[in-house]
């Protein structure tokens, strides 16, 4: 696993925030299986988010222009929604949805664009998951210092959940040994 900030090298007008991520991981399981954990609501209510959090509220509108809803419930019982946008969905390979953490009023703390990608590699999937900040509001430093730990404590949860799930529904795909 690597994670680093993206920067770019290119001299296009484009700036970069301090909160922007890139995140690669390589799963033990076939581009298609890692695909539908992240299509699929009632799995991706099992990985999401960090430790110890929950997922009352997950709903996906998979096509360009779907809506998404997530509700993350912490630890302690405390609600974070957010809601998004799918701009691109090329099954297996590609997912892009602008998201927005809001608060308490629902208001956009901050909107991020994700970029997920999904690469073939030899029965397994290279991952890379690329979150670049498009707006900030105050309140959004506060959130934005977790995003790395975040999203790393959620891809450790998709890799477990990768496991029980290819068990149960095993693939041509995907070697029986560990």
């Amino acid at each position: 696993m690597s994670a680093s900030r993206a920067r770019t090298s290119s001299s296009a007008p484009t700036e970069f925030s301090e909160w922007d991520l890139v995140i690669t991981r390589v799963f033990d399981a076939p581009r298609e299986l890692v695909f539908k954990l992240w299509t699929d609501s009632k799995h991706m209510a099992q990985w999401w988010g960090p430790n110890g959090f929950t997922n009352p509220v997950c709903e996906l509108d998979l096509r360009p222009g779907g809506a998404i809803r997530i509700h993350m419930r912490a630890p302690n019982g405390v609600v974070y929604p957010m809601t998004g946008v799918f701009k691109e969905v090329l099954e297996p390979e590609r997912l892009v949805f602008v998201s927005s953490a809001l608060d308490d009023n629902g208001n956009s703390m901050f909107e991020v664009l994700n970029t997920i990608t999904f690469a073939e590699q030899n029965g397994k999937t290279s991952l890379t998951m690329q979150a670049r900040v498009l707006a900030t509001t105050a309140l959004a430093p506060q959130h934005l210092k977790g995003m790395q730990a975040g999203w790393t404590q959620s891809l450790d949860r998709l890799a477990a959940l990768l496991g029980s799930v290819a068990e149960e529904e095993p693939t041509n795909e995907r070697s029986t040994s560990k």
